[in-house]
């Protein structure tokens, strides 16, 4: 409704985002909470908190035993490790390759594992590295108020 009222006062139609949001550690029927540290990565985590955290806590799509995992191949759709891929690696071809190996049951559960962890180990480095140059006095211009001016006219 708003989209149809919105250009008649004289404003733009408003946008609609979709967006999905990262299952907790634990598995897609869980949740994230920030009173478990153990539900999710956070960016001031270690790189040995994050190896810990997914080999420890991360829920896996794989079967029972290594047979098992061999003869059947793992399930892509509840494995955390390979959601979390999904967000994070850049490179959709080896995505493409580490689904097909983890659901052929040739990659095991500790190797697609290890995959997320160099992802995110690497990835949260280099934000951390990124926020300790981040001064005072660009928070301060960050956050300094800004009269808004938006023009109604441009429909």
């Amino acid at each position: 409704m708003t989209r149809d009222v919105a250009p008649r006062l004289g404003y733009l139609k408003p946008a609609l985002i979709h967006s999905t949001f990262f299952p907790a550690l634990q598995g897609p029927k869980s949740k994230m909470s920030a009173s478990d540290p153990t539900s999710s990565i956070f960016l001031t985590d270690s790189q040995a908190q994050i190896k810990k955290k997914i080999n420890k806590y991360a829920f896996s799509g794989g079967r029972d035993t290594v047979e098992e995992h061999r003869e059947h191949g793992g399930d892509t759709s509840v494995d955390v490790s390979y959601l979390y891929l999904t967000f994070f690696l850049e490179d959709d071809s080896k995505l493409a390759q580490i689904k097909e190996d983890y659901g052929s049951g040739r990659m095991l559960t500790g190797e697609l594992k290890k995959e997320l962890i160099e992802v995110l180990q690497r990835l949260v480095g280099e934000h951390q590295e990124r926020r300790k140059a981040v001064t005072d006095e660009m928070v301060r211009q960050f956050m300094t108020p800004r009269p808004l001016n938006f023009d109604k006219s441009s429909k």
